[in-house]
């Protein structure tokens, strides 16, 4: 009785107002193609050369068979909460509180990473940037967008996001437009560069190599499970969630995965493209010119920029989720909820948001880094969990999508979970570090839950 009295008689709903283009494009904009081609991709080309192509394929299946457990999840439970709510309503609330402590972690540190990426890839254009004022600015400025009305914002990501992919397809034209290798070569015989300097030849590319660059890919295209945060504002979405969160895959696949290929098809120096810190950046410049590069260089901003407004309204909405399930103390659970009578965002929640991603920007990257940790693992493992539970305990037997070939996705998304594991835990510089930092925001979330909110009765989500 203690814990009803505490909730609010009827927490503020967010508006339906998006249909599947408008869901599809905030989501598409966060999982954000261009600055995972520009930024993350060179980092695959690095650890297992042409054998990146290996890494981007066995990455598609894993993030295919990850797609198929959130679509079915999400159309069952299309909540603003997403992964936590499924896993408290599978798994029990405990297991729940602690995917929504991970995610907290998730959620906000993003946006800070990628706005001190911009002064790096502005460079290019304004060299010496300082990278702090910039991140802070841009923290900001997105932090004011995100506040505006969802369809407003879904106009101005599309729009952002156009610019985005028609970067990504001048990268693709120029490769394709003189290719001097056969792609069947990199199937066939892939290979990494050895060696000092320049790097004295080829050797064949192991299976370690493509391991580490499938982790990077897994995370590249990381961002297709966003859509059910907007799933409260989606008209019909129960019936439609899945084909948008599935949709948004293929379209991250097709814009990260051909440019790839075109990249390394293309008439320049192999070993040059494999040890290039921006290799599709000097793809631009050889063979489009100055002037495209900085075009293109425009939109690498943009679309960094985009993802960071997308992930703003997301997380703000899965904050308004935690307020409405009385995650934290009173006043701020009522803050979180608060909507903004005009634009109908929760726009105290986006304020928050924003203003812990502008002071996160104060820190160093390194340390941000190691916060967010590998907290994409715990999130997939737990929804494959909750995937197989709904199913065994029929839970999710309403969801009017099923996934294919049910067990095989979950089976395949906590197996090659168990690799990326081990792979991070080899890793003592970042991986490791990383999995230290999950394990403590679990061990946090579990003591939060055990003494502050069971204290109060049993913690519910709604749904």
């Amino acid at each position: 009785m203690f814990d009803e009295q505490m909730l609010p008689e009827k927490p503020p709903a967010l508006a339906r107002s998006l249909g599947v283009a408008g869901v599809l494009f905030l989501t598409l904009s966060a999982t954000t193609p261009a600055s995972s081609v520009f930024v993350i991709i060179p980092g695959m080309l690095q650890a297992a050369g042409t054998g990146a192509i290996w890494a981007m394929i066995l990455a598609s299946l894993i993030c295919v068979a990850t797609a198929f457990i959130y679509a079915e999840l999400s159309s069952a439970w299309p909540v603003a909460g997403g992964e936590y709510v499924a896993v408290a309503q599978t798994l029990g609330p405990m297991a729940g509180f602690v995917m929504l402590g991970v995610n907290v972690f998730n959620n906000v540190l993003f946006p800070p990473v990628a706005a001190l990426g911009i002064a790096s890839v502005m460079a290019r254009v304004v060299p010496g940037l300082p990278a702090v004022p910039v991140a802070v600015a841009v923290m900001i400025g997105s932090t004011l967008v995100a506040i505006l009305n969802i369809r407003v914002n879904a106009v101005i990501t599309g729009l952002f996001l156009l610019v985005e992919l028609l970067a990504v397809v001048v990268v693709m034209a120029l490769g394709f437009a003189d290719h001097a290798r056969p792609a069947l070569d990199f199937l066939i015989h892939p290979v990494v560069l050895v060696g000092a300097g320049a790097g004295e030849g080829f050797a064949p590319a192991g299976a370690a190599s493509i391991g580490v660059a499938t982790t990077i890919a897994i995370f590249a295209l990381n961002g297709y499970g966003m859509a059910v945060y907007f799933g409260e504002e989606m008209h019909e979405a129960p019936r439609r969630i899945a084909r948008t969160i599935l949709a948004s895959l293929g379209l991250a696949l097709l814009f990260e995965g051909v440019p790839l290929l075109a990249l390394l098809l293309a008439k320049i120096d192999l070993a040059t493209l494999l040890t290039a810190d921006d290799p599709f950046g000097l793809l631009v410049r050889q063979r489009g010119g100055a002037a495209l590069s900085a075009l293109v260089s425009a939109g690498i901003v943009l679309a960094i920029i985009n993802a960071i407004i997308a992930c703003v309204l997301a997380c703000a909405r899965f904050f308004y989720s935690t307020g409405r399930d009385r995650a934290w103390i009173p006043r701020i659970d009522d803050w979180l909820v608060a909507i903004h009578p005009r634009f109908d965002s929760p726009w105290i929640g986006t304020i928050i948001v924003g203003g812990l991603g502008t002071l996160a920007c104060f820190l160093p990257m390194r340390l941000l880094l190691v916060l967010n940790g590998t907290g994409l693992v715990a999130i997939y493992g737990g929804i494959a969990l909750a995937a197989v539970a709904g199913r065994r305990g029929g839970a999710s037997a309403h969801a009017p999508y099923k996934m294919p070939l049910y067990p095989i996705a979950p089976i395949v998304t906590l197996l090659a979970l168990g690799y990326v594991s081990w792979t991070s835990w080899l890793d003592v510089e970042e991986g490791r570090p990383g999995l230290i930092a999950t394990a403590a925001q679990i061990a946090g979330s579990i003591l939060w839950y055990k003494l502050v909110l069971c204290r109060r009765g049993q913690w519910k989500v709604q749904t």
